[in-house]
C-alpha cells in the first residue's frame, strides 16, 4: 500500500510556494485535518446504514427518488438524463453523493479549509495529470474513457456496485455557475467504503498521486487576509445572494485599522 505523503506547513508562504510547483494538480480543502478523504455519501451511509451490501441500492435508489421529483423544479429537466449532470445537482443543493468536490485552484481549496477551521486544516493536491493516463493495474483496461461517467450507462456499471477501485476525474459536459466560479471538477471514486488514499493504490506508479499539506490553525489569520486579497470569498465563489450572505461572516473578522480607529474616536468620551 502507498502511504500518503503528509507536509505540515511551517507558515502561509511555504504553502504557497509548494503548491506553485504542483502545475495542473487539483486540490481539495478539508476544515478537519484529521478527516479521512471520503465522500459524503460514504458517511452518511457508514453512520446510519452499517451493511454495505445494501449500498448500492440504497444509492441508486436516492438518484431514482430525485430524478422523479427534481423535474418541478427545473425549467429544463433534460438534466436529469445525465448521470453526472444529476449527481452534480443533488451535490450542489446539499444532497450527499459519491462525489469528492476538488478546485484547479490551491488557494480556492486553501480557503474552503481554513473558513471555519477551529484546528488543524488540510489541503489536499490530486496529481491529476499523471492519473488522467494511468489506469489500475488490475485492470489496464479501465481507462479513464473507459470508465467515464459521463457516457450513459457507465455510473451504473462502474461505480454503483462499488466494485471496481478505479478513479474518474473531469467536469460534467455541461457547468453551472459555482463550479465555474471555483474552478472546480469532480473526483469520483469507484469504492466510497475506503479513503481516496486507499483506492489509489490499485494505480501503481513510483509517482506521487495525493499529497496532504496540514495547515495549522496559527497560520489561519495570515492566510484569510491574503486570500480575501486575492477576493477569494464565499461571494465570489458562490456567485449569488447566498454566497453574499455567507461572505459577511469573514467581515465581522476583517476590520480595517483605520476602521477601528475612527470608531474609537467616535466613541471616546469627550
Amino acid at each position: 500500500m502507498r502511504t500518503m505523503r503528509e507536509i505540515v506547513m511551517s507558515n502561509w508562504s511555504e504553502f504557497v510556494r509548494r503548491v506553485d510547483e504542483l502545475e495542473g494538480w487539483a486540490f481539495r480543502g478539508e476544515s478537519e485535518a484529521a478527516w479521512p478523504l471520503q465522500t459524503a455519501l460514504a458517511r452518511r451511509l457508514s453512520a446510519y446504514c452499517p451493511d454495505k451490501t445494501l449500498w448500492p441500492l440504497r444509492e441508486t435508489r436516492a438518484l431514482r427518488v430525485f430524478r422523479r421529483k427534481g423535474h418541478i423544479y427545473l425549467n429544463d429537466s433534460s438534466t436529469l438524463r445525465d448521470d453526472l449532470r444529476t449527481l452534480a445537482l443533488m451535490q450542489h443543493h446539499g444532497a450527499p453523493t459519491r462525489l469528492l468536490d476538488f478546485t484547479k485552484s490551491a488557494f480556492v481549496a486553501a480557503f474552503f479549509a481554513l473558513e471555519s477551521a477551529l484546528g488543524d486544516s488540510a489541503v489536499y493536491a490530486l496529481n491529476t495529470p499523471l492519473l488522467w493516463e494511468l489506469a489500475p493495474a488490475f485492470n489496464p483496461a479501465l481507462t479513464r474513457d473507459r470508465i467515464d461517467p459521463r457516457v450513459p450507462g457507465h455510473f451504473d456499471k462502474y461505480f454503483v456496485n462499488n466494485e471496481f477501485p478505479v478513479v474518474w476525474v473531469g467536469e460534467p459536459l455541461e457547468m453551472d455557475r459555482r463550479l465555474i466560479a471555483q474552478s472546480g471538477l469532480f473526483v469520483i471514486p469507484g469504492q466510497i467504503d475506503r479513503p481516496l488514499s486507499e483506492v489509489l493504490d490499485s494505480y501503481q506508479t513510483d509517482a506521487e498521486l495525493l499529497v496532504k499539506y496540514v495547515l495549522p490553525q496559527p497560520i489561519r489569520d495570515e492566510a484569510m487576509k491574503s486570500l480575501y486579497r486575492m477576493n477569494i470569498t464565499q461571494a465570489t465563489l458562490l456567485p449569488d445572494l447566498e454566497g453574499l450572505a455567507r461572505a459577511s461572516a469573514y467581515e465581522l473578522e476583517v476590520v480595517w485599522e483605520s476602521l477601528v480607529e475612527d470608531f474609537r474616536k467616535q466613541t471616546r468620551p469627550h
